[in-house]
């Protein structure tokens, strides 16, 4: 696994929490951002953003909007972008990974069960799977393959993720439906070591990264 800058996290924690406290709702902060803009990006402060206040990505299984090099001006160059993501009982973030970016996630309601899969110094794979609540920073290197979902049964996972790189989701992101889509069947079956034809009713969809929702 390549080395970690402990100080990079701690900055991004940080942040992140900062972001968290501007964004429940309830909070003087969120109270004084929503009332100082009309819109996400104020035209008299370049420096200030309404996450809370921009329209979503509503998929299944949840919601997310983000601020990032597009809507956000001050981030060109300058490898940033928040997201605030919003989980719905039930719901999962589609398997991915970023190949250029990684990824850092404070929780800040509810409770969320992950799996993450990265290569390490041994020469072998290492999946690491567990639960992360209220406060906790999860944090994802570069081109790890990873996945998030809701773990609680009666209340929405809300988390803010941020990202070094500025561009807009899912610019950054390969799922797993479309990874695995794109291949020819008769790989995956070699591949996965199954019988011929086990992939051929598999969904054949080249689209970016979703948030499900158990059927």
């Amino acid at each position: 696994m390549s080395k970690i800058n402990r100080r990079t996290l701690l900055g991004a924690g940080a942040s992140l929490a900062g972001a968290a406290a501007m964004t429940t709702p309830g909070s003087p902060s969120a109270t004084a951002t929503a009332t100082a803009t009309s819109s996400p990006s104020d035209p008299a402060n370049p420096y200030l953003f309404d996450l809370a206040g921009t329209t979503p990505a509503t998929f299944d299984g949840g919601n997310l909007r983000g601020a990032n090099e597009e809507n956000f001006k001050v981030l060109k160059d300058q490898k940033s972008a928040t997201y605030l993501i919003e989980i719905e009982v039930g719901g999962i973030r589609e398997p991915h990974w970023h190949p250029s970016a990684w990824e850092s996630t404070f929780i800040i309601s509810g409770q969320s069960k992950w799996s993450i899969l990265g290569t390490h110094p041994d020469g072998k794979y290492h999946n690491l799977q567990f639960t992360a609540g209220p406060g906790e920073l999860v944090f994802i290197p570069e081109g790890f393959f990873h996945y998030f979902e809701n773990a609680s049964d009666s209340e929405p996972l809300k988390v803010l993720v941020n990202f070094n790189n500025s561009t807009p989701e899912p610019n950054d992101d390969l799922g797993i439906v479309a990874s695995i889509a794109s291949l020819p069947d008769d790989v995956l079956d070699t591949v996965f070591g199954v019988p011929a034809g086990s992939f051929s009713k598999i969904p054949k969809k080249l689209e970016p990264v979703t948030i499900t929702k158990r059927k």
